[in-house]
């Protein structure tokens, strides 16, 4: 710990104000190095101490470093759960529900809370129950991976809605914190790791482990990130004024995709475009080949992930158009391969 138990500070962003699972000292938390540093910790402390099957469930696809800190971690097995339909795309709920039981129960289920990194496509809330019940049935134990809070909904509640419908349900969970997006934080590298168990004893005995990894990993986070989110996030004139930025950032990232979407209807781009409309928060998957995305780096100086994926923080309504004539330009050079 900093020093200034930032951490338990940061618990309600997750678990809600009114969080029964804090009020019972059920959910402990432990700074890390932003995002990826929770994982990290929470991925160790499956790998030396969670009794059941070391299989982590990944969705297909999912953020490229997932696999990259499963794999390099010792007794972890990395296995995939299917998510994305190409064809519709949208969530194959009835894929991924076939794929999970499958699986060996008691195995950890990795979950993007919202915003799933790269799809941009999130379960609707019925899906989301029906995901809870199989996770339930199965003893699996979720690990939800939080890294873009806000930028769905606009509101750092609802975006939530998920990871508190799993623990005020009763599971024992994983939340896996970042404040590099929704904070402006990214260099302090800020983050939060929650645990909620099922009583307040082992939530400490779990803590106590959490905190031995840290100390054998880099002994203590930096302070003074923490003490900015700490002090936004429990200031009653700072948070209603960091909600709206949150809002705003919310709203241009919806204008992005809007000017985009329109732009590509109006240069009478060949294919449907409503997915850039429904996907959600910073990345969209455009859909476009790993062969249209070569063609739009090097002939159009318009930088995407082979996958399709595309930030769509780097769109504005001035280069919407540009964009859309360029992925009008990939797909006729393209037609009958």
């Amino acid at each position: 710990s900093s020093g200034i138990n930032a951490e338990w500070s940061l618990r309600p962003g997750a678990l809600g104000e009114n969080s029964l699972a804090i009020r019972e000292d059920r959910a402990v938390a432990i700074q890390s190095l932003s995002g990826t540093g929770s994982l990290f910790l929470g991925f160790q402390f499956i790998a030396q101490f969670y009794n059941g099957p070391k299989d982590i469930l990944v969705s297909n696809p999912s953020w490229g470093n997932h696999k990259l800190m499963i794999d390099r971690i010792p007794g972890l097995n990395f296995k995939q759960y299917t998510y994305y339909d190409a064809k519709t795309l949208q969530v194959d709920i009835d894929g991924m529900l076939a794929d999970l039981e499958k699986a060996a129960d008691g195995s950890v289920i990795l979950l993007h809370a919202c915003a799933h990194n790269p799809t941009g496509i999130d379960p609707t809330q019925d899906q989301w129950v029906k995901i809870f019940e199989i996770v339930k049935r199965k003893s699996f134990l979720p690990f939800f991976d939080m890294a873009y809070q806000g930028y769905v909904t606009g509101s750092f509640d609802d975006d939530a809605w998920a990871v508190r419908y799993f623990v005020e349900n009763g599971l024992e969970v994983f939340v896996s914190q970042s404040f590099s997006k929704n904070m402006g934080l990214y260099c302090e590298r800020v983050g939060n790791l929650t645990f909620v168990s099922g009583s307040a004893e082992v939530a400490h005995k779990c803590l106590s482990q959490l905190k031995i990894i840290v100390r054998s990993v880099y002994s203590n986070p930096p302070a003074h990130g923490a003490r900015v989110a700490s002090m936004v996030m429990t200031n009653r004139e700072l948070r209603p004024e960091w909600e709206t930025n949150v809002r705003d950032m919310h709203g241009r990232i919806r204008r992005a995709r809007s000017a985009l979407h329109t732009a590509l209807k109006t240069c009478n781009v060949p294919g449907s475009w409503e997915h850039i409309l429904s996907q959600n928060g910073m990345f969209s998957y455009t859909g476009l080949t790993s062969r249209q995305c070569e063609l739009l780096i090097e002939q159009h100086h318009i930088y995407l992930l082979k996958t399709g994926r595309i930030s769509m923080c780097g769109l504005t309504e001035a280069n919407a158009k540009y964009v859309a004539n360029a992925i009008k330009d990939v797909i006729e050079a393209t037609k009958g391969e």
